[in-house]
C-alpha cells in the first residue's frame, strides 16, 4: 500500500512526496481511513511507529477541504512541551503548501508572543494542558469552532497527572466534535476517559503493547557508585551513533552530562531545570548531530523525535515496565534495529522479571571484561566533616504587658526612670509633638543645655 491510495489533497501529497514517505507504517494504514470516515478512534501503538502523521494528515485533508478561517478548529493535546513542539514540526512540514497555519503553546515560556499568535489566526493548536487552561481563563482563545481533537499520550498525561486539566478542558469544547485518543498503554484511568470522550470509537491496535521488536535487549549487572565508570567503559568499546540515556532524577542527569563533557564526549542534558530555550537547544544539536550523547530524565521520552539513535541506556531501571516500554521507544524507530542497554542493582530484580514476562524471554546479563566489579565505594572524608547538630530549644522570654516608656522592668523600674544618664546622652530625639520646626529648633536648643548640664553632673561624679 502506497500514500497514493489515500487520494489526499494534491497540496497534501506534495507535502508527503517532499518528505519522501512513500509506503504508509502499520498504524498509519489501520487508522487514516477511519479518522477520514469521521469516525472516534482509540488508536494504541507503541512509542515510534508514525502515530503522528496518523492524525495529522486526516487534520490537513479535513481543513483544506471545509476552509473556515479564522477559527481554531483543531486541538492537539499533549503532556510535554517537547512533544507539542515535535507534532507542530510535523504540522509544518506535512502541511507546507497548504497554508493552514498552526501555533504550539505550552509553559516555560512567554505568553505575550502566543497571545499574539492566535489573534493572528491559526487553525491548529497543539497545546500542554495547563498552559492552555491559562488561556482559556484569560479568554485569549475560543474552542468553540474546534471540529477535531486528538488526546496524543494519553497515558502519559495520566502519569503526571494531567486528567483532571483535561477534563476541564474538553468541558469547553463543543459537545459535536470528532475525537481520537493515542496511548502507548492502557490503563484503567484511560479506559475510562476513553468511555467518556469517545462516541463509539473504532479502535485501531498495532501489535501487542510491547517493547518494538527490531530492538536487542542486554542487562548489565552493577553496583549503583559504579555505574558511571561502566558507562565510560561501555561507550569506549561500543560502535555507536546517537546514544540516548536515561537517569531516574534530573540532578543524576545533569551530573552524568557534566562527566561524560569533561570525559571528552559531546553530551547534553535535558532535564526539568532547564529554561525552554537550553532545552529546544540541546534536542536541536542532538537531533542535528551537534552533540552524540543525550542524558535525559523520563519526561523527555516522549518528546524525542530523532531517528538515528543507535542505542538507548538506561542509567536508571525505570520504575515500571510501560516506561521501559517508552524508553526504548527511542531507538528502533522505523522498522530500524536498535540496542537497549541497561544497568541493573540487586534491587532491580523484581523490574527485570516483569519485563523479561512482557518481552516473553530471559534478557541476557553481560558482563565487562577487564572492568573492576569489586571496587568499593568512595569513603567520605571525615575529617572535614561537620560534627552533626545537636538540636536546641529556644528559651521562651515573657514580653512585659506594656511596652510603652513607663512598662516596668525586671527591677521594678519603669523604662523611663531605668535609662542611665550616659543613654540619654546618646538617644535619638524624636518630634512627636507634630509642632512647626521653629518649636522643634528651640527644643533642640533647649536640650542641648540639658545635654551640658548631664555632662557636667557626670564629669563631677568622676
Amino acid at each position: 500500500m502506497e500514500f497514493q491510495a489515500f487520494k489526499f489533497h494534491p497540496q497534501i501529497a506534495a507535502g508527503v512526496q517532499a518528505l519522501g514517505y512513500h509506503t504508509p507504517t502499520p498504524i498509519q494504514s489501520k487508522a487514516i481511513p477511519t479518522v477520514l470516515k469521521g469516525r472516534d478512534v482509540m488508536g494504541l501503538a507503541q512509542t515510534g511507529t508514525g502515530k503522528t502523521a496518523a492524525f495529522v494528515l486526516p487534520i490537513l485533508e479535513r481543513l483544506i477541504k471545509e476552509p473556515r478561517g479564522g477559527w481554531v478548529r483543531a486541538l492537539i493535546i499533549a503532556p510535554t512541551r517537547e512533544l507539542a513542539e515535535q507534532i507542530n514540526t510535523s504540522i509544518i512540514d506535512l502541511g507546507r503548501r497548504t497554508h493552514i497555519r498552526s501555533t504550539s503553546i505550552y509553559g516555560g515560556v512567554s505568553i505575550i508572543p502566543q497571545i499574539k499568535k492566535l489573534r493572528s489566526g491559526v487553525e491548529i493548536v497543539v497545546a500542554c494542558p495547563g498552559r492552555l487552561l491559562d488561556h482559556i481563563n484569560q479568554r485569549t482563545i475560543s474552542l468553540s469552532h474546534v471540529d477535531v481533537l486528538v488526546l496524543d499520550e494519553a497515558d502519559r498525561m495520566f502519569d503526571m497527572g494531567f486528567l483532571p486539566d483535561v477534563r476541564k478542558i474538553i468541558r469547553c469544547l463543543p459537545v459535536k466534535r470528532q475525537t481520537l485518543l493515542f496511548s502507548a498503554t492502557m490503563p484503567d484511568d484511560i479506559r475510562k476517559l476513553a468511555q467518556e470522550v469517545l462516541r463509539d470509537p473504532i479502535t485501531v491496535q498495532v501489535g501487542h503493547i510491547a517493547p518494538v521488536h527490531t530492538v536487542s535487549h542486554a542487562l548489565y549487572p552493577v553496583d549503583q557508585h559504579l555505574k558511571t565508570a561502566l558507562l565510560m567503559k561501555l561507550l569506549h568499546q561500543t560502535d555507536t551513533g546517537s546514544v540516548l540515556i536515561f537517569t531516574r532524577t534530573k540532578h543524576r542527569a545533569k551530573r552524568v552530562g557534566e562527566q561524560l563533557e569533561k570525559a571528552g564526549y559531546r553530551a547534553a542534558s535535558l532535564q526539568g531545570n532547564l529554561s525552554q530555550s537550553r532545552r529546544q537547544a540541546a534536542l536541536d544539536g542532538f537531533r542535528e548531530g551537534a552533540f552524540q550523547v543525550l542524558v535525559a530524565t523520563d519526561i523527555a521520552a516522549r518528546g524525542i523525535d530523532v531517528s538515528n539513535i543507535s542505542h538507548v541506556i538506561n542509567y536508571d531501571i525505570p520504575d515500571t515496565v510501560d516506561a521501559y516500554t517508552h524508553r526504548i521507544g527511542r531507538t528502533g524507530r522505523a522498522e530500524h534495529t536498535g540496542d537497549a542497554f541497561t544497568f541493573i542493582t540487586r534491587e532491580d530484580e523484581n523490574t527485570v522479571r516483569s519485563i523479561e514476562r512482557v518481552l516473553g524471554e530471559k534478557i541476557k546479563r553481560h558482563m565487562i571484561e577487564g572492568f573492576d566489579y569489586k571496587k568499593s565505594a568512595p569513603v567520605r572524608d571525615k575529617e572535614f566533616a561537620r560534627p552533626p547538630c545537636t538540636p536546641q530549644r529556644r528559651k521562651e522570654q515573657k514580653r512585659p504587658e506594656q511596652a510603652g516608656p513607663f512598662a516596668k522592668t525586671a527591677h521594678g523600674k519603669s523604662a523611663q526612670q531605668h535609662r542611665s544618664p550616659q543613654s540619654v546622652l546618646n538617644a535619638p530625639h524624636r518630634n512627636t509633638s507634630g509642632g512647626h520646626p521653629r518649636s522643634v529648633a528651640h527644643g533642640n536648643k533647649a536640650r542641648k543645655t540639658g545635654t551640658y548640664r548631664v555632662s557636667q553632673e557626670l564629669s563631677s561624679r568622676q
